[in-house]
């Protein structure tokens, strides 16, 4: 079973495939990607127009690319996937109506995919995949969620953010600080140049005694701060930066073991784009380790969008028996789409 991945969600298009044959985790055969960074860089984020006209151009070589890769033939996919949301509506399009189309000339399957099950489900493409069921921390982009995941959507949202998600406050407090597009990766960067105690920042909701999230309030007290440092603020940017990361970090720590003593679960996967940050892959481990919770990662390559997240979540999802096989190929996309909606 030859799964063909298409995700185009925002600013990154990426083509994979995966082999799920059996009962066995899918395993990754091939995959391709274009990051958008360049593009976007001079604007200071996502155009959404200039997202969906790159991905139009870059979907088709990409395709061809992966294809080569794998040593295979388009005739020879059985099934295609694609992100139907959540994401940039004219984005979302793009791939979808690709995959539809290469779909209905095939004469195969087309498999709307949630972009934060591919999220969700992508450590299990790496060296440790976690096994059923587990807590799962989802941070990436405009969300911030803990996950209780029974199996293949089998989802209980425990909580979320009301307002500023985690990568958000990233990349708001890097543009605050002065450093460039995407900022989160830069602000991760310079706090390891800086005193994390420099400055006493707000953890926003760490005693709330809930799941739910809140970081709108950190980004405006980074802000107060750099405002105060006036003239001061580029000799002591390092230690801003350093403050920032751990404020967040420190809520997202808590936030999960909290979590997991709640559900009683001893396995953690953290996925999406914040799940690449060094500092909180080692609080996790340092606070994880001595509660016997082992604790999941994608690989580095696969916490940003990616194909190959897509094609895994529609292998799974055909190996479960919860994948269409009927070939129609009339579609939608869905720029707002809760994951517990794919729960059954």
């Amino acid at each position: 079973m030859l799964v063909l991945g298409v995700e185009s969600s925002c600013d990154e298009t990426g083509v994979a495939v995966v082999d799920a044959s059996g009962r066995d985790i899918p395993r990754l055969l091939a995959q391709a990607l274009h990051s958008q960074i360049d593009l976007h860089q001079a604007y200071g984020g996502v155009v959404p127009e200039l997202a969906s006209r790159d991905h139009v151009r870059r979907a088709l070589p990409l395709l061809e690319q992966t294809l080569e890769q794998a040593g295979l033939s388009v005739n020879q996919l059985d099934s295609v996937a694609y992100t139907r949301g959540p994401g940039l509506a004219g984005a979302l399009l793009v791939g979808a109506g690709l995959a539809c189309a290469l779909a209905a000339a095939l004469g195969r399957p087309a498999l709307g995919i949630h972009h934060l099950e591919g999220h969700l489900l992508s450590p299990f493409l790496g060296d440790d995949p976690p096994q059923f069921p587990f807590l799962a921390l989802l941070v990436s982009g405009g969300h911030t969620q803990l996950m209780q995941v029974r199996t293949v959507a089998q989802y209980e949202l425990l909580g979320e953010t009301i307002d500023d998600a985690a990568g958000e406050a990233f990349d708001k407090s890097a543009k605050l600080l002065g450093l460039p597009y995407p900022g989160g990766p830069h602000l991760a960067r310079l706090a390891l140049e800086g005193d994390e105690r420099a400055f006493k920042l707000p953890r926003p909701l760490l005693h709330s005694g809930d799941s739910d999230f809140s970081f709108a309030g950190l980004k405006t007290a980074v802000l107060t701060q750099a405002q105060r440092l006036g003239d001061q603020l580029p000799m002591r940017r390092a230690d801003l930066a350093a403050s920032t990361q751990a404020a967040i970090v420190d809520v997202l720590v808590a936030k999960s073991l909290a979590a997991l003593d709640q559900t009683g679960l001893r396995r953690l996967v953290v996925a999406g784009g914040v799940g690449a940050n060094s500092r909180l892959r080692e609080q996790l481990e340092r606070a994880c380790a001595p509660r016997g919770v082992r604790v999941h990662y994608p690989q580095l390559s696969l916490c940003t969008d990616n194909g190959a997240m897509i094609a895994l979540a529609a292998g799974m999802r055909i190996q479960a028996g919860l994948a269409p096989s009927s070939t129609a190929y009339a579609f939608d996309v869905r720029p707002r789409w809760g994951l517990t909606e794919l729960s059954h």
